[in-house]
């Protein structure tokens, strides 16, 4: 264990993360994804508007997507650690006590996914799209949630003395006065200094969360590839933080299950990224559609559909490319005097002040008079005009 007082100040852990109203217990964990949520949702809506998207589908989805996100964390967490609920003295029942802490992020993404897809069967649009619009919402609710361990005294690293060490109190509960790190009220006896690791996994997310954001506005990314970088860059770091925690977790080769599961998970995101179609959808894209989308492995028709729509907006711009010109030559036609009524710029000219007139009369043949010039012509024939 790190001394204490080898440096003058640490970052202090809350008293308690639980507070009594009457017969309720208000837990700051809760609040924190709560918080996460309501955020990722309002972001989540204005990015789909932006994009053509119509109003409330976000939400709509979303009533699919956050309880099966909740169930597939909470599920995720119990069997990567398991030995926390089940075995020789542990109560299996905690396993439902998701208000404690104790979502697992791949599991949430993976079974609020699938939340989210069947959503996007019932309403009849495009999956990848909407990931792309709540990717960066949902990665800042994740910052958010971990303000929540801060709470709970959970999630930290290694025994530290760095001048940002976390001290983490010892805890009793009120009541009984028995021992609960979780739910009691601090003694003020510091315990050990530790790593902040949910913390520096707080802060990476909101970088990732700023990069996601200005890479899409320059690159106007699309067909998933957004979330696929959002999947990829908070695996990324998650590995590293992994590395630096030294809380009870199920271990292979060694290793932290979550280090292995960040590897995977972040090839699977790059591969995607790299395969999907490139460009964005077509606001027309977006709207409910009465065919049912392709299956997401489907990815063949997935990049066909995306083909077709970037098919499209080539199409309308070279459209109104080619019509364009033409609208304007055609205004230049009607400024044209000679274009305009179909004139001769020869008998134009002509008529000008001082010149003869023009008219369709043949020239007389040698040896024709006057007269019979004028029976040639016809009686409809205009009388010659002789300048004075």
């Amino acid at each position: 264990m790190v001394p204490v007082n080898s440096v003058l100040a640490y970052i202090p852990s809350p008293p308690q993360g639980v507070w009594q109203l009457g017969p309720f217990p208000l837990r700051a964990y809760a609040l924190c994804i709560i918080a996460g949520i309501v955020i990722a949702i309002w972001w989540g809506e204005r990015r789909w508007q932006q994009r053509g998207g119509k109003p409330g589908a976000v939400l709509d989805i979303a009533m699919f997507a956050v309880p099966f996100g909740l169930v597939g964390g909470r599920l995720y967490h119990v069997a990567t650690d398991y030995q926390k609920y089940f075995g020789e003295g542990k109560n299996p029942v905690e396993a439902l006590y998701i208000w404690q802490g104790g979502l697992g992020i791949w599991g949430a993404v993976f079974l609020g996914g699938i939340g989210a897809w069947i959503g996007c069967r019932i309403y009849k649009i495009p999956l990848p799209a909407l990931g792309d619009a709540i990717a960066p919402g949902v990665l800042l609710a994740q910052a958010i949630g971990r303000l929540g361990n801060y709470f709970n005294q959970e999630l930290y690293g290694r025994a530290t003395d760095v001048p940002w060490g976390l001290e983490i109190y010892e805890r009793f509960d009120a009541e009984t006065g028995a021992r609960d790190m979780m739910n009691g009220v601090s003694t003020g006896r510091v315990l050990e200094v530790v790593h902040p690791t949910f913390l520096y996994e707080l802060v990476w997310n909101v970088l990732v969360v700023i990069a996601l954001v200005q890479l899409d506005k320059r690159f106007r990314i699309g067909h998933g590839r957004l979330f696929a970088l959002y999947v990829a860059g908070y695996s990324f770091g998650r590995f590293f933080v992994e590395l630096m925690r030294s809380d009870e977790a199920t271990h292979i080769l060694g290793i932290r299950i979550n280090s292995f599961t960040s590897a995977i998970v972040f090839l699977c995101a790059m591969a995607y990224f790299a395969l999907a179609t490139k460009g964005r959808e077509t606001p027309a894209q977006l709207q409910p559609d009465a065919e049912p989308r392709p299956w997401p492995w489907q990815i063949s028709k997935l990049r066909a559909l995306g083909a077709a729509g970037n098919a499209a907006t080539t199409d309308d711009s070279a459209e109104r490319a080619t019509t364009q010109p033409a609208d304007s030559a055609a205004k230049d036609d009607a400024k044209d005097p000679v274009t305009a009524d179909g004139a001769d710029p020869a008998k134009s000219a002509a008529t000008e002040p001082g010149q003869p007139a023009a008219t369709d009369t043949a020239d007389p043949e040698p040896g024709t008079t006057d007269e019979q010039a004028k029976d040639d012509a016809g009686p409809d024939s205009a009388p010659t005009l002789k300048n004075s």
